[in-house]
């Protein structure tokens, strides 16, 4: 890369085909992410891939983001997923038939939506489009800062045409491999050609590309060479395929027959590597391009064949005409076998002019090499940044306000107002006295963030009076977050000093989970783009984890985040890889009277199925599901009081397998995650008994426990933190408020969800019903 480039992008995103989809596009958007990610100087990439098909592509680590050629939902998440990212700029490719809707309009959905700067490369640039083509390529071009043609004549049409400012255009050609001037003998061994004079043609196959006007000529050209051999190479381009399978390779087979050139043509049916692409075009002698479509205004075969120093014969089309002037090639007319036959004689009977084509096309070339033309693109994606916003953002308002329903406790935010100042929220109190000494924690104000969110979700009038808190929070996440080591702190002193390096394993995973409820929950524009940021940034460690509890926090976050951006392929990875840990670890160590993930039950122990419930979901896996549904059952049983209440694991000392269950202290996360994870059961089976569970594990913060005392303040709306076995502990600290509230909340939003489903069918009840009630 030219070192007097001083890159201030630090991320690109592309968006097109990309290997291994077997097309030009994909080919094209692939060698110029790679190199601009080899050859740049700190700027990393990514790409989003759009799939033709409903199983997608087996896509390189690379690929971030997958869009359904046909679904414009697709499209408007993918924008979303740029916004959450800290992309610089977008490296749109353009060509028609690769996005859906009419001349593919899909594209436009996502444009309107992204927020940072687009530069377009346009693929077909066409004289004469039809309306629909150029109400597309004209918004598409003014939706982006910048646009690239590959030919001079697409800078002039760009201009001319679709009347786009010139100074808004810039000229870069193609890129190529960079590959030596090689002796075409070199490579002809390898392909069994050894001592014949060999023509190539390559690229997939289709009816446009005229390869029975090459064949035709063969006849004429073998009788003064007949050591010739004419190479077919490429796979039936994928579309045709599909639409008429193999019918037109077969009529050239037939064709090949009828002349009586059977020995002198070879039909590689195959789509080739670009470095086995690269000892083809080196064993050629002569490289003819035979297509019929005038209007094509970029050929990557043919910049490849120039770049290596071909000598080429090709039909006048617009990138031929261009790229093989001044003796840079031949040109001769559509649909002449005759006139392909005597500029192929003339070439191998004229040595020294032949050498001298290569020569020019060779030297002509070096401004093409992908390295030279990555760096055009680095200086083009500069310049977008210079350009001014160009897109008003829509504003998405929040819900409603539903009123709470008769058989819940109002809701009560006023000791989490006394728990939160203007660094987060405080991890202890003593009575309802913030502690100032015990300082913050990662873990509580990721609780608290989710809090905030779901106060969103709930409506209007309740997130107003704590709107302000969820910029709190995630700005003490953003604060906690230890780059370097790719992990957050977790305890931070009241005045500011981080405690530890590198919290603990839990925190971790339960801030990921609080970005996760950001960024597939929340409607605030201010919010989402840097949770998903943090989000992505915080992800890739928690593969190295050994905590199942960070796994189940991290999975039930990463469960959030993809209900928005589903095509995310790492995040997806990731969700598979931590969901099958889990399952493996219950595997392990399950039997008939243990039906659990560890030899110990300690904390936070509904978490362990409620993640692996959301993880089978997703993955379409009834074994997990299965698996989540048993561990949570036997949760259940091993829970309840002589009197049928609820009664949680106690702290002191948990429950060791093959010993006996700890009474006390019982904690009021343990009935949080209960009532979370019982609704999520409820949600996914319709099983009534769920919502009992549930219910029953709410009402213990309201008395209804071994100790018939509630642990819920009304007067504050802060919850005390436990049950000893004579006492309450009278303290409201963070974790206990917040489980409380969250247990709530969670309730008043599966109530809301009730009733706007009787609202859209009276008939609906949730006793004997089979519906599943969506409340997040």
């Amino acid at each position: 890369m030219n070192s007097e480039y001083k890159p201030t992008i630090h991320q690109i995103a592309f968006i097109g085909n990309y290997l291994p989809r077997q097309c030009g596009i994909a080919t094209f958007t692939s060698g110029l992410a790679e190199t601009i990610a080899l050859e740049s100087v700190g700027a990393t990439c990514f790409a989003l891939a759009v799939n033709d098909i409903d199983e997608g592509y087996d896509y390189p680590s690379r690929v971030r983001f997958e869009l359904t050629e046909n679904d414009i939902e697709s499209y408007r998440r993918a924008a979303d997923f740029l916004n959450m990212s800290s992309a610089d700029v977008v490296s749109l490719q353009h060509e028609f038939g690769i996005y859906g809707g009419t001349a593919g309009a899909h594209i436009l959905a996502l444009l309107k939506a992204v927020r940072m700067p687009v530069v377009t490369t346009f693929h077909t640039i066409l004289r004469e489009p039809d309306k629909h083509q150029y109400k597309v390529m004209k918004e598409i071009a003014d939706r982006s800062n910048r646009v690239i043609s590959m030919s001079w004549r697409g800078v002039e049409y760009l201009r001319d045409v679709y009347h786009i400012p010139p100074e808004k255009i810039d000229y870069i050609p193609h890129g190529i491999p960079d590959v030596p001037f090689v002796d075409p003998n070199f490579f002809k061994d390898k392909f069994k050609v050894e001592g014949k004079i060999v023509l190539l043609t390559f690229g997939l196959l289709s009816r446009n590309k005229g390869i029975e006007y090459v064949l035709k000529a063969i006849p004429e050209i073998v009788e003064q060479f007949p050591n010739l051999v004419y190479i077919v190479l490429g796979a039936t381009h994928p579309n045709v395929l599909r639409q008429e399978g193999e019918s037109y390779r077969k009529h050239l087979q037939r064709l090949t027959s009828r002349l009586g050139i059977d020995d002198h043509v070879i039909f590689e049916n195959r789509f080739v590597s670009n470095e086995e692409l690269v000892e083809y075009i080196g064993a050629a002698d002569i490289y003819i391009t035979p297509y019929l479509n005038l209007q094509q205004i970029t050929s990557g075969t043919l910049a490849y064949t120039v770049g290596a120093g071909k000598a080429v014969i090709s039909t006048p089309y617009w990138h031929a005409e261009e790229l093989l002037s001044d003796q840079r090639g031949v040109l001769v007319p559509f649909r002449n076998s005759q006139a392909i036959a005597k500029e192929v004689i003339y070439l191998l009977e004229n040595e020294a002019e032949r050498h001298l084509m290569r020569k020019k096309a060779y030297l002509h070339g070096r401004d093409m090499i992908w390295p030279q033309v990555a760096l055009q693109y680095l200086e083009s994606f500069e310049r977008a940044r210079s350009e001014p916003a160009m897109q008003n953002r829509a504003f998405v308002a929040s819900p409603k306000y539903d009123p709470p329903g008769p058989d819940l406790p109002s809701l009560n935010l006023y000791q989490l107002s006394r728990l939160t100042d203007s660094t987060g929220i405080l991890q202890h109190a003593i009575y309802s006295l913030p502690n100032y000494n015990e300082g913050y924690t990662t873990d509580d104000n990721a609780r608290a963030l989710i809090a905030a969110v779901m106060l969103e979700q709930l409506g209007e009038e309740w997130y107003a009076s704590a709107e302000d808190y969820g910029f709190r929070y995630l700005a003490f996440l953003w604060h906690a977050f230890n780059q370097k080591a790719g992990r957050f702190h977790n305890m931070f002193s009241y005045d500011r000093r981080w405690l530890e390096e590198v919290g603990s394993e839990d925190s971790h995973g339960r801030a990921i989970w609080a970005l996760g409820a950001v960024v597939g929950r929340s409607n605030q524009e201010a919010l989402r783009p840097v949770a998903g940021m943090l989000f992505n940034w915080a992800l890739p460690v928690v593969m190295n984890l050994t905590s199942p509890r960070a796994w189940a926090f991290s999975l039930l976050g990463i469960d959030e985040y993809l209900k928005r951006f589903e095509g995310d392929r790492e995040t997806n990875t990731i969700s598979r890889e931590l969901a099958q840990r889990l399952m493996d670890q219950y595997i392990s160590l399950n039997s008939s009277d243990w039906k659990w993930f560890e030899n110990h039950v300690t904390y936070c122990n509904a978490v362990l199925p409620h993640a692996l419930l959301r993880a089978g979901q997703w993955l379409n896996s009834n074994e997990m599901i299965e698996a989540g549904i048993e561990t949570l059952n036997w949760l259940v049983s091993i829970q309840l009081s002589e009197d049928g209440h609820f009664a949680p694991v106690g702290s002191n000392g948990f429950y060791t397998r093959g010993g006996e269950k700890a009474r006390f202290d019982q904690q009021p996360v343990e009935a949080h995650g209960m009532v979370s994870a019982c609704l999520e059961a409820y949600r996914l089976t319709a099983d009534e008994t769920w919502l009992g569970q549930a219910n029953r594990a709410f009402d213990w913060f309201l008395g209804a426990n071994e100790l018939g005392i509630s642990l819920y303040d009304p007067e504050t709306g802060g919850c005390r933190d436990g049950l000893h076995p004579d006492r309450v502990n009278q303290n409201q600290g963070a974790e206990s408020t917040l489980s409380f509230y969250l247990s709530l909340l969670e309730l008043r939003l599966f109530e809301k969800a009730m009733r706007s489903a009787v609202a859209q069918d009276p008939s609906f009840t949730v006793m004997g019903s089979k519906a599943r009630v969506d409340t997040e």
